[in-house]
């Protein structure tokens, strides 16, 4: 019998969270009127997750699951249902410094436990040196999971070198425009293609601050939607949820400004400092991803007073500079 594979991405739950169900009652009152039950796809996983356990039956041989960082506890308790009791039927990938979209929670608890049984990538081929160790330092050196799972990220190696990013904070935002512009026009004479630019920023709020900049460089640009899909001669603009799988020659991480990042609404919600601590460690997550996203050139921009995450990427150099 041939064996049978069934490979994941985890999407984005940036997209509609809701589907509907086939079933149709007509109300005693209104005759011929349909009601539709709309469930969510977390209750939707639950209800699949609880139709194979009762059936007993090997859906899939083997499950592979890419961006499992983001997987909810209903995603994964479909997946610990797929595999069942085998040891070897589903095999995960993830980056636990990537996590931007769910709350952290016990694998173990829902019968998925990988301790003893993963192992870190040390290899990085995506982006230069110079960016990877400066965008490290926002996550620190070493990043935990709940279950007690830790991801050693000072060993890590990137296999090709590049120029240092750029940290820059401007006085105000049209200072910080001309700046990203100037850079925009600079990369693009140097070889760059418009579509290997991109632009990020925090939230739809300071989307126009990424138009304008791209305007000041001279290049067309498109802003993304959750398809997420580039278009040849065109910069990219989005916000950094949707950063998340790409990869451009070039990336300037604009509006970087105290209370955009983190996000002052979001740490106003609040109730408790372990709420708190999530909310900074997905803040710092999300500036990770979007830089990341740049293989040679990276730029980060803010308006005074800026975020206080841009500090970690300088502190580390003030500090050999201070002992040189």
């Amino acid at each position: 019998m041939p064996r049978t594979w069934v490979t994941v991405l985890a999407s984005h739950p940036s997209v509609s969270m809701e589907t509907e169900t086939t079933q149709r009652i007509e109300p005693p009152s209104c005759p011929g009127l349909p009601i539709v039950f709309m469930i969510t796809y977390a209750e939707l996983f639950s209800i699949l997750a609880a139709a194979i356990l009762k059936s007993k039956k090997v859906v899939f041989d083997y499950v592979v699951v890419d961006e499992a960082q983001d997987l909810s506890a209903a995603h994964l308790r479909f997946f610990a249902a797929l595999g069942g009791v085998r040891p070897n039927a589903l095999f995960f990938a993830g980056d636990l410094g990537q996590r931007i979209f769910q709350q952290p929670f016990s694998w173990r608890t829902l019968g998925v436990d990988i301790r003893g049984r993963s192992r870190t990538l040390r290899v990085n081929y995506r982006t230069s040196h110079q960016i990877r160790t400066q965008a490290d330092r926002l996550l620190g050196p070493v990043v935990t999971d709940v279950d007690g799972n830790s991801e050693n990220r000072s060993d890590t190696v990137s296999v090709f070198n590049g120029p240092p990013p750029t940290i820059r904070s401007l006085k105000s935002e049209s200072e910080e425009i001309k700046t990203v512009g100037k850079w925009i026009a600079e990369q693009a004479k140097a070889g760059v293609m418009p579509h290997e630019f991109a632009v990020f920023v925090r939230s739809e709020a300071e989307l126009d601050r990424a138009q304008a900049a791209a305007k000041e460089g001279g290049l067309a640009f498109k802003i993304l939607d959750e398809h997420v899909e580039t278009t040849s001669g065109y910069v990219s603009i989005s916000t950094m949820h949707l950063a998340k799988g790409l990869e451009f020659r070039a990336v300037a991480v604009m509006a970087c400004d105290d209370e955009i990042i983190p996000l002052q609404a979001r740490i106003e919600t609040v109730g408790d400092d372990a709420d708190l601590q999530e909310v900074y460690d997905t803040e710092r997550h999300l500036l990770y991803v979007a830089c990341t996203r740049a293989r040679d050139h990276l730029l980060v921009t803010g308006v005074e007073p800026v975020s206080e995450f841009l500090d970690d990427f300088t502190k580390a150099d003030q500090g050999r500079a201070a002992h040189g």
